[in-house]
């Protein structure tokens, strides 16, 4: 149990030091020796767990997804009414993005053209933003007129363009510019735009 337990410490240290690497330098000029050297383990310790970068990456990435999935099963599960779900958690990524380097690693990971690799948690919070869009249409939550497929456009082309524009300015991943983006698409987006706001707590 004990060396179980301590293998597990192992290799989370390994997954954070690899994001951080990642994330500050790319997955391409990061080198293995230097992530087990921050992680304070051997390099043998490394390869015990990951047998090349890559299978690091993908380890970085996979944690990334998971967290990106608790981000909005609980947005969900606060309200249980996709809209204001769909803006509790966009505020959850963006401040996610911002403190957690698993997260910020995993996103960045995506789109690093030293992988060439799909980017998996762009396309997830897609799927779920177009899931949350089709359930308020089906709820009745958006205004009449407004076509699901642009509100979707919308609201991922400015979360994702957060996270990259953060990469660069750390302003870009601050509460204010969540709210500015709602504050001029809500009332465009729904009738029940005070609704939405009050719920969600911002």
């Amino acid at each position: 149990m004990v060396k179980q337990e301590r293998a597990l410490r192992t290799r989370q240290a390994l997954i954070r030091a690899g994001a951080e690497l990642f994330a500050r330098e790319g997955f391409v000029a990061a080198s293995l020796s230097t992530i087990s050297g921050e992680a304070g383990v051997s390099n043998g310790a490394l390869h015990f767990h990951f047998e090349n970068k890559r299978a690091l990456a993908r380890a970085v990435e996979d944690e990334a997804l998971a967290r990106l999935r608790r981000i909005t099963a609980e947005s969900l599960e606060r309200d249980g009414r996709a809209l204001p779900a769909l803006v509790d958690a966009t505020y959850e990524l963006v401040d996610r993005i911002a403190e957690d380097v698993v997260v910020r690693a995993g996103f960045g990971l995506g789109d690093d053209p030293g992988r060439g690799e799909a980017a998996s948690l762009r396309r997830e919070w897609r799927y779920w933003v177009e899931d949350s869009v089709r359930r308020a249409e089906r709820d009745g939550w958006l205004a009449r007129g407004v076509p699901a497929a642009d509100a979707v456009t919308a609201v991922v082309a400015a979360t994702v363009g957060f996270e990259v524009l953060g990469g660069e300015d750390e302003a870009w991943l601050s509460r204010d510019r969540v709210t500015g983006f709602w504050r001029l698409l809500l009332p465009r987006l729904t009738d029940r735009h005070a609704l939405v706001i009050a719920v969600s707590g911002r």
